[in-house]
């Protein structure tokens, strides 16, 4: 028998529910999962290689990030935000 034609026969035997599981859609379920964890690495990977192109253009890398922190707020935050970082510096005489 072919090596595929055991993996059928296999699946055959494989109980599509098992313990009041539905088999199937649980490894559906793990390897979407698994696949989306294998994008995720890709594109991290792909955004350190972003950072890096920005440091060595001169830009500063941390202030990049903190700009992509602040875009993801709402504006009343970031006004909010501004607000208290100006009053703490004037306490401390900065």
């Amino acid at each position: 028998m072919l090596a595929h034609e055991e993996q059928d026969v296999a699946a055959l035997k494989a109980p599509a529910h098992a313990g009041g599981i539905a088999v199937d859609r649980l490894k559906s379920i793990i390897e979407r999962v698994e696949r989306l964890e294998e994008e995720r690495k890709a594109l991290a990977g792909d955004i350190k290689d972003i950072f890096s192109e920005a440091k060595s253009a001169g830009f500063d890398v941390k202030i990049i990030k903190q700009i992509l922190k602040i875009r993801k707020m709402e504006p009343a935050q970031v006004e909010e935000q501004e607000t208290l970082l100006d009053i703490y510096r004037r306490a401390l005489g900065m």
